[in-house]
């Protein structure tokens, strides 16, 4: 039995239909039935419903001991694909709780019940710091707490302790660090908002690059690494590095819409984030914060090299994804 913590999120849902194709047993678990309807949706998307019927579901909290232990009853391998995703600084007790708390409680149990092997799905914000001298992010670098992180970052590096924790007590795990994953199914949150938002006229852009790769090569990967020998390491998964207006332009491109046309400058994204502070001291919650505002406009290169070299796999290209996930999207509706 396979067991997917975080089913119902953007990887947790690709994943589980990945694995349900393949004849693999599987165990999903979630928080809030009414969520059970979001991964019903994607496989309905791909015109996959009857294999739904496959997974086995089971309520469970990665702070909820007792319900985990049941949730690990005949398990023998785990992608743990839960967290918390904020950049509210209001958020850092809750993100250390999911994040690092909840990690700490699934190496646990995998130690507990003797997993064959854990899959952690980490982020690219938990790998380290750039020196002077450098200009590629790559898994070796080394995490500088001398540096500005935000909360998010500093959790999900957190969570990698743990991991490697669990690794010296004798646990078989890999750690994928995703760029910003981009996939069909989930347009109202997280990385779907860029797809939401040229849609509904989207008018400014910023020049900041990031890595990105679309949500079936991360659980093409997941699997790959899973099923080979590779062990007490982590990959950094990214199909190309690219600018935010690049990504912006094409997925403009592919829903016959109009693209962003106005150069968000440094000074403007600075003073949206002090309104967007200033509204958060009265009621309303953050939208954007000095550490997204920082991102929007840095310009980093992320390198698949290692992955690459490990596996041979061959990412989608971009530009390819993003056309597919908008047709996927439209033949739904």
């Amino acid at each position: 039995m396979i067991l997917v913590t975080g089913a119902t999120g953007l990887v947790g849902s690709h994943l589980l239909l990945h694995l349900v194709e393949a004849g693999y047993q599987v165990r999903g678990i979630f928080r809030e039935q009414k969520n059970i309807a979001k991964t019903k949706n994607l496989f309905s998307l791909y015109n996959k419903l009857s294999l739904f019927e496959n997974i086995e579901w089971m309520h469970a909290d990665l702070n909820d001991l007792p319900s985990l232990e049941d949730a690990f009853q005949n398990v023998t391998e785990v992608y743990h694909c839960a967290a918390l995703i904020s950049f509210d600084p209001d958020d850092h007790e809750k993100l250390r709780k999911v994040n690092i708390e909840g990690t700490a409680n699934i190496v646990n149990f995998c130690l507990a019940y003797n997993v064959r092997k854990l899959c952690h799905v980490s982020s690219i914000a938990a790998l380290g710091d750039l020196k002077e001298h450098e200009s590629v992010i790559t898994e070796e670098m080394e995490w500088n707490p001398e540096k500005p992180h935000n909360d998010y970052s500093i959790t999900k590096y957190g969570a990698e302790m743990e991991i490697w924790r669990g690794q010296q007590e004798g646990l078989n795990a890999v750690i994928v660090n995703p760029g910003i994953i981009l996939g069909a199914g989930f347009w109202g949150d997280g990385s779907g908002e860029f797809f939401s938002r040229v849609q509904n006229g989207l008018k400014f852009y910023t020049l900041g690059t990031a890595g990105f790769v679309d949500v079936w090569d991360v659980v093409t990967l997941m699997k790959i690494l899973m099923e080979s020998d590779l062990s007490a390491e982590r990959f950094t998964i990214v199909a190309e590095t690219l600018s935010f207006r690049d990504v912006l332009i094409e997925i403009s491109t592919a829903l016959k819409v109009s693209p962003p046309s106005i150069y968000a400058k440094p000074y403007m994204t600075s003073l949206a984030w002090k309104v967007d502070w200033l509204l958060s001291k009265i009621g309303f919650r953050r939208n954007l914060t000095q550490d997204d505002v920082r991102a929007l406009h840095s310009t980093t290169i992320m390198s698949n090299e290692k992955i690459r070299e490990k596996t041979g796999f061959e990412f989608t290209p971009i530009k390819k994804s993003i056309h597919s996930i908008v047709r996927v999207q439209k033949s739904a509706s």
